[in-house]
């Protein structure tokens, strides 16, 4: 996707071009000038030259941004290349003059339309920039008189060199499907999945593996967190079980294989080999299970999975019977989102499409977009809970605590087309909104707007802007404060 903005102005109103150093030139003084503002997906190009005339030079200067972030373009090399048909005259600067800002320069050999092509390669990433029709006169006084005067504007003078030394960034509002939505809250809850309840093995005296085991520890797959030893006990002693297990293992083992070499020799029947091999294995299946996990110290109860301490039952140095709760892991890997929302609803809970929620303060995310899903919606009310409970599974990260509320969007109903922009792009004055939209690489317009439905963190506009306009999303408040600043700042800066 590009977008194009396009402007005339006068080198000598304006002096805004550049010399060799990238400093404020007086070069082509009184030529008209010519600025265009280019988005693609990936750059901002803002250019300002001095109308294109046979036998002239005319030094470029050209503003790159990186969208992501925007941040000015710091390293590699740009050419400006002038091309009809199958020839043309290029140029290439190998950096930018200061940060964002080069200035290659072309002379025309002839006149005509031509397109100019802006090619743009950094460590990180190239672009291609078109700019078709682009008039080359063969005077300047053809320059002069073709070109429009440049017109007389309320625009807010905000300049590349102020946007990149602060957190900005813009995007162009977009044309998307929008649900109706029921605003409402919810409950963060851990998926029953990602819990593990771990139980004592057998009948012992707990002991903690680190002093610092509470609630909310961290803990890793196969860490030891407790052990469970039954040493000194008179009766049901752990140590004793396994070495009688270990016993009547080795019985067993040779009596099997007394057995096997005697059916082998076909002296026994098969009948009494088998049942001899059930008992072994009954043998050595009691051995593995008395003694898995046990040390010298007794039997070691480990993490099955790295996650989260959510609740210990024991006290260390307490006894505790075989199958008794010793403590809770969470992993967290997702989440439940219990949501509540009036009876009177009901209807609309029949065709719920999408659910937005909030994952941390002031971050919206879409349960589709995530790759949740809508576990269930309750069907009936009653005298103790007179709301209709929606369980959705959340498949991302959630940094809310258990048990902590959340904002909701139920959306439902079949969505329409709308121009939408992002909730940071709206700016609030005693209930009215306005967005500012970059007209221009330095130019900006305040823009009041009526707003309609909220889809998570997007917001549809039903008056006052067109899809593909781009607003500021980041730092509109300080654009705004520059417009009320009473003096536009000079526009004959250094670079």
């Amino acid at each position: 996707m590009i977008l194009l903005s396009a402007g005339c102005r006068s080198s000598e109103d304006q002096g805004h071009s550049h010399d060799e150093a990238g400093e404020h030139s007086h070069e082509g003084e009184g030529t008209p000038a010519m600025a265009f503002t280019v988005w693609t997906e990936k750059t901002e190009l803002f250019v300002e030259f001095p109308a294109l005339v046979v036998g002239q030079t005319s030094r470029f200067a050209a503003h790159f941004t990186v969208l992501q972030g925007h941040r000015p373009v710091r390293e590699g090399s740009v050419t400006v290349s002038l091309i009809r048909g199958n020839k043309g005259i290029r140029h290439t600067v190998d950096g930018p003059n200061s940060p964002g800002i080069f200035t290659p320069a072309l002379q025309p050999g002839e006149a005509g339309s031509f397109q100019l092509v802006f090619d743009i390669n950094t460590p990180d990433y190239s672009d291609r920039i078109t700019l078709e029709d682009i008039p080359v006169f063969a005077s300047l006084a053809e320059a002069a008189g073709s070109l429009p005067k440049p017109e007389e504007g309320n625009d807010i003078s905000f300049l590349k060199e102020q946007a990149w030394k602060m957190d900005f960034q813009t995007r162009p509002a977009t044309e998307k499907e929008i649900y109706e939505t029921l605003p409402t809250s919810g409950t963060w809850q851990v998926a029953p999945s990602d819990y593990r309840t771990l139980v004592a093995p057998a009948n012992g005296r707990v002991n903690f593996s680190r002093s610092s085991l509470t609630e909310g520890s961290p803990v890793s797959k196969g860490q030891v967190l407790m052990t469970l030893s039954s040493s000194g006990f008179a009766r049901e002693n752990l140590e004793t079980e396994i070495q009688k297990a270990r016993a009547e293992l080795n019985r067993m083992e040779s009596e099997y294989e007394r057995k096997k070499a005697l059916l082998n020799s076909r002296i026994v029947p098969r009948a009494e080999f088998e049942a001899v091999e059930q008992n072994y294995l009954v043998a050595k299946a009691n051995y593995e299970t008395l003694s898995q996990g046990y040390t010298g110290n007794g039997i070691q109860v480990a993490a099955p999975f790295d996650g989260y301490i959510k609740s210990i039952a024991s006290v260390n140095g307490d006894y505790v019977a075989q199958g008794a709760t010793l403590l809770t892991i969470t992993s967290h890997k997702s989440s439940m989102l219990q949501v509540q929302v009036s009876p009177r609803y009901a209807r609309e809970l029949q065709s719920i499409r999408n659910i937005w929620y909030q994952p941390a303060p002031g971050t919206w995310s879409s349960l589709l977009a995530k790759g949740g899903k809508i576990l269930s919606v309750g069907k009936e009310v009653e005298a103790d809970q007179p709301l209709i409970r929606i369980y959705a599974e959340v498949n991302e990260g959630v940094e809310m605590p258990e048990g902590s509320f959340t904002e909701v969007q139920v959306a439902f109903g079949n969505p329409g087309l709308s121009t939408v922009v992002p909730a940071q792009a709206l700016l609030e004055d005693y209930g009215e909104y306005s967005v500012i939209v970059q007209r221009s690489g330095e130019a900006f317009e305040r823009r009041y707007v009526q707003i309609g439905k909220r889809n998570g963190n997007e917001v549809e506009i039903t008056q006052g802007l067109a899809p593909g306009e781009v607003v500021v999303t980041k730092g509109a408040y300080q654009v705004k404060m520059a417009s009320m600043s009473g003096q536009a700042p000079a526009h004959g800066h250094a670079h």
